[in-house]
C-alpha cells in the first residue's frame, strides 16, 4: 500500500502540509482535491521521488511500477504508436534483449525471452496501443504520424496514452481531462474504472471524480484528510463536519467572551484577582477551534442585460465549414431570450464550428444568418486566452473596454474573480491557464452580454470557480449556448440539449446521463472518432423519395464500389488462417523437449526466427484487414 507517516512538505518558505498520515490500499481509486497551491502536485512529485519530504515518510512497495503523465513532449521523430509502446518499459526491455540474442545466435535465451514476451502479452502490445490511441481520439492514420507533427493538445494526449500503456501498480494522473472533449472523457472514465492498480487522481471535474473514485483525499489547513466514497459523498460528509465545527466554534467564542468579560471586570480587584488570573491562563491554554471556511473565494453574478430583443439570432438552411470541407449542412436555428442550450455530438461533428458560426466568427457558405440589432454576444473560446496582452494587467484589460471606469471600481469587480490586491495590477505574462480563463470570463461578463456562447469555459478552472460560474449562469436572464466536457455545468445550467451529428442539428431526445450509452452505440455503428472538426461521411441510406428502380441502381453501384474491398478482406482472412496454422505447427515443435538439446540448437534457432517472421507477417495482415474493414464500413 501507499502510506504516509507524519509527512510534511515545504516548498521554499511555504509549508504545504505537515504531520499528515494516511494509507491507500491496492486497488483503491483516490481523488486528490483541494484549493490551488495546497500541495497536490507537490505530493505527486514526492511520490515520484522528484521532491524530498521535509518531515516524515511516504512509502510504497519497492517493486511497484509507478506511471504518470509527463508534462513535456520530447523532440522526436518517433511515430505515435511507437511512442506509446515506450510506455511499457518491460516490453521494450524484452524486445531489445531478443534483438541482442538474435545477433548472438543464442537459441536457448531466445526461447526464454519469447516465453517472457508472451507472459507480458507482448504479442498484443501493438493492438493495445492502437486501442488506447483510438480511445483518446486518434485515427488509425495518426498511429504512424511523427509526434512532432501533432499540436500541443494532441501531444498531451499522446503522453496520457503512454502512461496508460504502462502496466503499472500505481497510476498518478494530474488533471488528465484538460485538452479532452466529453467523448474522450467518457472513454477515459471507462478505462480507469477497469484499471486494476491503485489510482491517485487530481481533477476539477466533479462528475469525473464521482464516476471513478472510491475515496477522496482532501488537502486543507496543511493536512490531508482521507474520506471514503466518491466526491459527492465527500462533500456531504465534509459539510456535516464543517457545520458541527462551526457550531462548536460559535459556542467556544461565546465561552471566550464570557471569560474575557470576567477577567476585565475583576482583574483589578484584590479579592477576585486570583480567580481572574486563573481564568486568563485557562483562556491562553484553550485550543481555538478554527472557523469553518467553506465559502468559495469567488463571488460574482452576471450583469442584467440592458436590452433583450424578442429574437436574438436566427439562421435558416445554413451550410458552414472550412474551404472545401462542409461541416454543417442545411442547419436552421433560432435563439430566443431564456434559451439555455447544451451542445452534444461525437468527436469532429462540428460543435465548435457551430459556436463560431453563432458568434459570427465563421461566415456561412449558404443560407441566411440574422443577428438582432440589440444582441450583444459574449463569446468564450480557448483562442481568446492567447489574445490577452501579456504586458497588461487585469485592470488595464478592463480599462481598454471602459476608459471612464474608476480603478477602484475595476479592482473591486476583479476581486470577485480572485484578482485581489496586487494581482489586479500585475502583468498577466506569468498567470496560469486558470487565471487567464478567469480573466477572459471577467472581461466577457463586464460587457453585459445578452447572449453567451461558451466553448469549453471550464478548462483550467478549479472546482470552486466552476461552481461559482455554474451559480452565476443559473441566474442569467439572457440566452446561452454551451459546449463543455463538464457534465455538472451542463446539468445545472442547461434545460435543452441539441445534438450535432452527420452535419445536422437536432434535439437530443434523451437526458445527459443517457449520452454515454448513445455515444457508445453510435461509435459501434460508425467509426467517427477523429478528434477534430472534419466532414462527416454521408451514408447511403434508403430515401423514401427514391423509386425502386433508382434505389436498386444505387445499391448496385455501391456493391460495385465495395467489391474490391470485400475481395481484399477475404484474401487477408485466408492469409491469416494459413499463418495461424503454420504458427501452431511451430508451437507444437517447440513443445517437444528434444528441440532444446545441444545438437538441435540450429534447428531451434531457425524455428524461433521463422515464428517471429510469421508473427510479424500476421500482425501486418491483421492491420490491413482492420483498415480495409473500416473503409468498407464507411461505405455502407
Amino acid at each position: 500500500m501507499l502510506q504516509a507517516i507524519n509527512l510534511g512538505i515545504q516548498r521554499g518558505v511555504k509549508l504545504l502540509f505537515e504531520n499528515t498520515s494516511f494509507q491507500i490500499h491496492p486497488g483503491q481509486k483516490v481523488g486528490l482535491t483541494g484549493a490551488n497551491g495546497t500541495g497536490k502536485s507537490s505530493l505527486f512529485a514526492l511520490i515520484l521521488k522528484q521532491l524530498p519530504a521535509s518531515a516524515g515518510d511516504c512509502i510504497y512497495p519497492a517493486n511497484w511500477v509507478v506511471a504518470h503523465v509527463a508534462q513535456e513532449m520530447p523532440d522526436s521523430t518517433k511515430t505515435a504508436i511507437e511512442f506509446v509502446l515506450d510506455g511499457d518499459a518491460e516490453l521494450r526491455q524484452v524486445q531489445h534483449a531478443i534483438e541482442a540474442a538474435e545477433k548472438n545466435n543464442d537459441g536457448m535465451l531466445l526461447a526464454n525471452l519469447h516465453t517472457q514476451l508472451d507472459n507480458i502479452n507482448g504479442y498484443t502490445a501493438r493492438s493495445r496501443a492502437g486501442q488506447l490511441l483510438a480511445g483518446l481520439g486518434f485515427s488509425r492514420a495518426d498511429e504512424n504520424r511523427i509526434i512532432n507533427e501533432f499540436s500541443g493538445g494532441w501531444q498531451m494526449r499522446l503522453n496520457l496514452a503512454k502512461a496508460l500503456m504502462c502496466r503499472s501498480d500505481l497510476l498518478l494522473l494530474d488533471e488528465p481531462t484538460n485538452h479532452l472533449d466529453l467523448d474522450t472523457i467518457i472513454w477515459l472514465e471507462s478505462w480507469l474504472t477497469a484499471y486494476r492498480g491503485t489510482l491517485l487522481l487530481i481533477s476539477h471535474d466533479r462528475d469525473f471524480l464521482n464516476n471513478i473514485c472510491t475515496h477522496i483525499a482532501h488537502l486543507e489547513h496543511q493536512k490531508i484528510q482521507l474520506y471514503t466514497g466518491n466526491y459527492s459523498a465527500f462533500e456531504r460528509i465534509r459539510a456535516e463536519r464543517l457545520a458541527a465545527q462551526q457550531s462548536e466554534h460559535a459556542k467556544q467564542q461565546r465561552n471566550i467572551a464570557h471569560i474575557q468579560s470576567y477577567i476585565t471586570r475583576f482583574r483589578a480587584k484584590a479579592t477576585k484577582a486570583k480567580q481572574a488570573q486563573s481564568r486568563l491562563k485557562a483562556l491562553e491554554r484553550m485550543q481555538l477551534i478554527a472557523p469553518a471556511h467553506v465559502d468559495s473565494p469567488f463571488h460574482f453574478s452576471l450583469f442584467e442585460p440592458e436590452k433583450i430583443p424578442n429574437s436574438l439570432l436566427h439562421m435558416e438552411h445554413i451550410d458552414a465549414g472550412y474551404k472545401d470541407r462542409l461541416i454543417l449542412k442545411n442547419v436552421s436555428f433560432h435563439l430566443l431570450p431564456g434559451d439555455r442550450i447544451g451542445l452534444l455530438g461525437p468527436n469532429g461533428a462540428g460543435k465548435s464550428t457551430l459556436i463560431k458560426v453563432l458568434a459570427n466568427y465563421l461566415p456561412v457558405q449558404n443560407g441566411e444568418y440574422r443577428l438582432a440589432k440589440e444582441t450583444r454576444i459574449g463569446y468564450f473560446a480557448q483562442h481568446q486566452l492567447e489574445q490577452l496582452h501579456a504586458e497588461h494587467s487585469p485592470v488595464e484589460h478592463l480599462q481598454q473596454i471602459d476608459k471612464n471606469a474608476r480603478e477602484a471600481d475595476l479592482r473591486n469587480y476583479l476581486g470577485r474573480f480572485g484578482f485581489s490586491n496586487d494581482m489586479a495590477l500585475s502583468k498577466i505574462q506569468n498567470f496560469s491557464g486558470g487565471e487567464k480563463s478567469r480573466l477572459v470570463l471577467a472581461i466577457i461578463i463586464y460587457q453585459k452580454p445578452n447572449l453567451l456562447l461558451l466553448d469549453e469555459p471550464t478548462n483550467h478552472l478549479d472546482l470552486e470557480m466552476r461552481e461559482a460560474l455554474a451559480e452565476a449562469l443559473q441566474d442569467f436572464s439572457g440566452a446561452m449556448v454551451i459546449v463543455s466536457h463538464d457534465r455538472h455545468l451542463l446539468n445545472v445550467t442547461c434545460d435543452k440539449l441539441l445534438l450535432i451529428n452527420q452535419q445536422t442539428l437536432s434535439e437530443f431526445p434523451l437526458g445527459l446521463d443517457e449520452y454515454p450509452k448513445w455515444l457508445s452505440e453510435h461509435n459501434n455503428s460508425i467509426n467517427s472518432n477523429t478528434g477534430t472538426d472534419t466532414e462527416v461521411n454521408s451514408k447511403h441510406t434508403a430515401d423514401p423519395a427514391l423509386s425502386n428502380k433508382d434505389r436498386k441502381r444505387l445499391e448496385a453501384e455501391q456493391r460495385k464500389q465495395t467489391l474490391p474491398l470485400r475481395k481484399n478482406i477475404q484474401r487477408l482472412e485466408k492469409k491469416m488462417e494459413q499463418l495461424d496454422s503454420e504458427m501452431k505447427q511451430i508451437d507444437h515443435q517447440l513443445s517437444d523437449n528434444d528441440i532444446y538439446a545441444e545438437n538441435n540448437k540450429e534447428k531451434l534457432q531457425a524455428l524461433l526466427i521463422k515464428k517471429a517472421d510469421l508473427e510479424k507477417t500476421h500482425e501486418d495482415a491483421e492491420n490491413d484487414w482492420l483498415e480495409t474493414s473500416e473503409k468498407l464500413e464507411k461505405m455502407h
